[in-house]
């Protein structure tokens, strides 16, 4: 029965949520309708990256919508403070310099995602190799002082150990 509840409860919110999302969409249209002409048309590449990215995290669609609202929000501030007009908004999204740095932008946020994670795995592979050397060595050390005994698998005396049982303590007897 809660699991039950709690299913709808997320159900509710999820609903509540797109609705609130279409209610503050619908007050933007009405209050400024430039502003939604502007951020529809230069966010498209982000719309495109989200379509796209199939992954649970959508890592592509943060960093192409990143740098894509980097690119669309000086015109967005021109909209706010200069002129708020459809005039306008039609004027910017029919600029080609404008849609090039908006869609340009968008463009370094695709190329953030295909070229860093492979230089991170690098870097990573890169300090796990300088971790095996240093762990070589001092198990070179180690064998060094004590001697080849502590490198070799050696059984204890009686039974073999299991991976799950403990060595026991010899009897006081």
């Amino acid at each position: 029965m809660a699991r039950q509840a709690t299913q709808q409860g997320g159900a509710f919110s999820k609903i509540g949520l797109w609705l609130w999302v279409s209610a503050i969409f619908a007050m933007i249209v009405v209050i400024s309708p430039a502003t939604v002409i502007v951020f529809l048309l230069g966010a498209l590449p982000t719309a495109v990256a989200w379509l796209v990215d199939r992954s649970k995290e959508k890592f592509a669609t943060y960093c192409v919508g990143g740098l894509n609202l980097c690119g669309v929000f000086p015109y967005l501030l021109k909209i706010w403070f200069e002129d708020d007009s459809i005039t306008a908004a039609l004027n910017i999204v029919s600029d080609v310099f404008a849609l090039a740095v908006m869609f340009a932008s968008a463009g370094f946020g695709w190329a953030m995602f295909m070229s860093i994670p492979p230089v991170v795995a690098a870097f990573l592979n890169v300090i796990a190799q300088r971790r095996v050397i240093y762990l070589r060595s001092i198990e070179k050390a180690i064998v060094d002082e004590w001697g080849n005994a502590v490198a070799e698998q050696i059984d204890p005396p009686g039974q073999p150990l299991n991976a799950n049982q403990a060595p026991s303590s010899p009897s006081a007897g």
